[in-house]
């Protein structure tokens, strides 16, 4: 036998296994039938398998299905793979059986070969402990697999994307309060429209982004249900009695998560609707964010053409031709993430509507996609905030030029001489390329005096209301 390979056998028959992996027989015929693409397992999940099969062997021990010294080389295995010493033992794509079968019996097999080495005996044999009888005790990947994206997606959303997001939420809020005094002219349709301030502006996007928040946050409810114990199809078949919750006081303990165990296993296996509400509620994330960043696109187009109301920081070259130019790229690529988040949502959809009968076989797609979108829209929201909104300044004399020019103040007079008359004033201003209150005062529809005190920006924005 070559050095480099050792010969593995299982129900299939034999094959060959490179000699130093700790992966084995059903990892290496996935690697051979699946070889489809680059979007590798994100590791998260196997981390997230990990600690379910450290959780399973602490509770078989405790329930008396697993002995003492099992128990301890199967923590023991499972501990370094979630700490990251054998990331290089999960080389399978996401392209796979739809089930994440073979996912999980990499995650087993290396366990398995782990103990096997720490204990002298030779890679692939399994001994003293079994992928499936041992590592694989009490479960089924039908129950395991959407378990472990359930506990990557609520740790990555809980640890890393909250947070994130609630620093860009403060970044707004520190400029809504810095503006709030900037008094500019609203815009409606891309045409101008009554006045509101900078601040006021900006609170809609601080608001928007922490409702798009609160949405995850809700989804997390149904996302923190585990399927734990429904094994094959939601009947908990060789389990012990109370495996179920028993497991998921373990996984707890381990991820410091609240998860609970799903009282309907046959509900959460067979499909998977409260992933793809978790999506959908990154996506909605992703319209939002998509929404506030083309506004500052449009506010800080120019710098001396466009509306140029607000001055992002400088932080590349624009162009390979045109000296000087500075473009909104922090902009553009949060445009960009979120597209493709509304993409890939798109896709968690379908496969959550195309499950059949007692399971979806779309598992591995749909674990890959939130946890993409998640990392995804988190890095995104951190450049915007550190490249971008903390940088972002007031260009307030073109503001001021813009808040002076616009005819839409004429809105204030309609109370005093109605609809039809402060519409001639704006239409005459325009036509005449004068200002409102010199069309007002030919047309004589009122009093000099009257009009200063009726067109007074700072009372038509209302500041008073801001909050």
């Amino acid at each position: 036998m070559n050095s480099l390979f050792r010969e593995e056998k299982d129900s299939l028959g034999i094959i060959k296994v490179p000699s130093k992996a700790m992966w084995g027989a059903q990892t290496q015929r996935a690697l051979k039938n699946f070889d489809i693409g680059q979007e590798s397992m994100p590791i998260k999940i196997i981390y997230a398998l990990a600690k379910i099969k450290k959780a399973a062997a602490l509770t078989n021990n405790r329930l008396g299905v697993l002995s003492d010294t099992k128990k301890e080389l199967i923590v023991n295995a499972s501990n370094e793979i979630i700490e990251g010493h054998h990331d290089d033992q999960f080389p399978l794509k996401i392209w796979q059986s739809g089930s994440g079968t073979q996912t999980n019996m990499n995650v087993n097999e290396v366990i398995s070969n782990l103990v096997s080495k720490a204990v002298g005996q030779p890679l692939g044999r399994y001994v003293p402990i079994h992928p499936n009888d041992d590592v694989n005790r009490s479960q089924s990947t039908n129950d395991v697999f959407p378990a472990a994206i359930k506990i990557a997606t609520a740790t990555e959303i809980l640890e890393n994307l909250l947070p994130e997001l609630d620093l860009l939420i403060e970044a707004f809020a520190q400029k809504s309060l810095e503006w709030i005094d900037i008094i500019k002219i609203g815009r409606t349709h891309l045409q101008e429209a009554v006045p509101l301030t900078l601040g006021q502006e900006v609170s809609a996007w601080r608001d928007q982004i922490a409702t798009a928040k609160e949405r995850i946050k809700v989804s997390l409810e149904e996302l923190l249900l585990l399927p734990l114990g429904g094994t094959a199809v939601g009947t908990g078949l060789n389990t012990p009695n109370n495996f179920d919750k028993e497991i998921t006081s373990e996984i707890s303990l381990l991820t410091k998560i609240d998860f609970k165990s799903a009282p309907n296993k046959f509900a959460i296996m067979a499909s998977h609707d409260d992933l793809v509400n978790t999506m959908t509620a990154i996506k909605l994330l992703s319209v939002c964010l998509f929404k506030v960043v083309n506004d500052i696109r449009i506010l800080s187009c120019g710098p001396r053409s466009g509306f140029a109301e607000l001055r992002l920081p400088a932080n590349e070259p624009g162009s390979s031709i045109m000296p000087g130019k500075i473009n909104p790229t922090q902009c553009e690529v949060m445009s960009m993430v979120c597209t493709q988040v509304i993409a890939l949502e798109s896709a968690v959809t379908m496969a959550g509507s195309n499950g059949q009968l007692q399971m979806n076989a779309y598992k591995p797609l749909i674990g890959f996609n939130l946890l993409k979108s998640i990392e995804l829209i988190k890095n995104a929201c951190k450049c915007c905030r550190t490249k971008m909104v903390n940088g972002i300044e007031a260009n307030t004399s073109k503001i001021q030029n813009d808040l002076n020019q616009s005819l839409m103040l004429v809105t204030a007079l309609t109370p005093t001489i109605g609809y039809d008359k402060a519409c001639e004033i704006a239409q005459y201003a325009y036509n005449k390329n004068i200002s409102l209150k010199e069309a007002a005062l030919a047309l004589k529809y009122i009093e000099e005096e009257d009009f200063n005190k009726i067109i007074n920006p700072i009372k038509m924005a209302n500041i008073k209301n801001e909050s």
